[in-house]
């Protein structure tokens, strides 16, 4: 069975300079990933003919990126786009491409946008979290999804690490390197993406753009297990949205598996929102390709013929517009 990845990272060495992320001085969990991150050819190939992923779709693991000025990112995210589209050249029958775009200046994101899907062959874009604190309702970014819905491609919101003082506040004080791992794939990311999502939702930016496509990952940031809760409590207070905030999973937004490996989580996202909303992902390097490969080795049991089909490749397929 075709199977499909959507949220798979790389990095570049111009990135990596310009940045100093995954260096000496990062954790040692994200430091240790650096070699894998960088390689965008021959040996990412191997892992993934290892664990049978027959399409990557490749984003830059950002992390580091939103604390460069305009002037340096703008250049940065073209240089970074730019090395992709030759991986992507080099293996088009394995690896995709989602756009990185500097959201300082989100008129010339938008613009960058237009470049990598018209000229580059990518799927769409991957934004990570808050750009200096400011999420992506601010009508600062509306270029940049206007942009997504003129070209027919999805965007993914992606986590970051928190703004400084969300950090302070939320995750210092704490034994050895539990705070910085609680603020990221521990809790902090999942929980500000989830945050971030509802903030789309209810600022309208669905009813102004209702063919708008966004993709969340880590089995949906757990707004799933709590999407009856927060949808009869926004939707209440939210009389100017078109239809309730949970509807907005059946019409604008789509879930990845990225990172989450068992079924529970995967059983309630499924109830909650539908099958052909679920899209499978790893995470990679993050997450070793072999893991997702024994979680969807597991899924049988669960899923029939058709259900597995559409999580691997089909809903892929569809979403991004790739040709079998």
């Amino acid at each position: 069975m075709r199977t499909i990845t959507l949220e798979e990272h790389f990095a570049t060495r111009s990135f990596l300079r310009a940045t100093g992320a995954y260096g000496q001085s990062a954790p040692p969990q994200l430091a240790e990933v650096q070699g894998a991150l960088l390689d965008i050819g021959t040996g990412r190939i191997a892992a993934m003919d290892e664990a049978r992923i027959e399409f990557q779709v490749l984003s830059l693991a950002a992390m580091g990126f939103d604390g460069l000025d305009a002037a340096t990112a703008s250049p940065l995210a073209r240089d970074v786009n730019d090395e992709l589209a030759d991986a992507v050249r080099a293996h088009p029958a394995r690896l995709g491409g989602f756009a990185t775009l500097a959201l300082k200046d989100p008129a010339a994101a938008a613009i960058e946008l237009e470049r990598c899907v018209t000229r580059l062959g990518f799927y769409g874009a991957l934004l990570n979290g808050t750009t200096e604190g400011r999420f992506l309702d601010d009508p600062r970014f509306l270029p940049v999804f206007e942009a997504a819905v003129q070209l027919g491609v999805p965007i993914y919101l992606h986590p970051a690490p928190p703004p400084e003082p969300v950090g302070r506040a939320y995750f210092s004080g704490l034994p050895g390197d539990t705070g910085h791992l609680l603020s990221i794939a521990g809790w902090g990311w999942h929980a500000e993406t989830g945050l971030h999502t509802l903030r789309l939702i209810v600022s309208g930016l669905f009813d102004r753009l209702p063919t708008l496509q966004l993709i969340i990952g880590h089995m949906g940031e757990g707004l799933p297990y709590a999407l009856a809760r927060s949808s009869g409590i926004l939707s209440n207070a939210a009389p100017h949205l078109r239809q309730p905030v949970a509807a907005y999973f059946r019409s604008n937004i789509h879930i990845t598996t990225s990172g989450y490996f068992t079924q529970p989580p995967l059983r309630c996202a499924i109830e909650v929102v539908g099958m052909d909303r679920m899209l499978f992902s790893i995470d990679y390097p993050f997450s070793p390709n072999t893991r997702g490969r024994a979680f969807i080795d597991s899924l049988p049991e669960m899923l029939g013929p058709d259900d597995m089909a559409l999580l691997t490749h089909g809903n892929a397929e569809r979403l991004l517009k790739l040709r079998t």
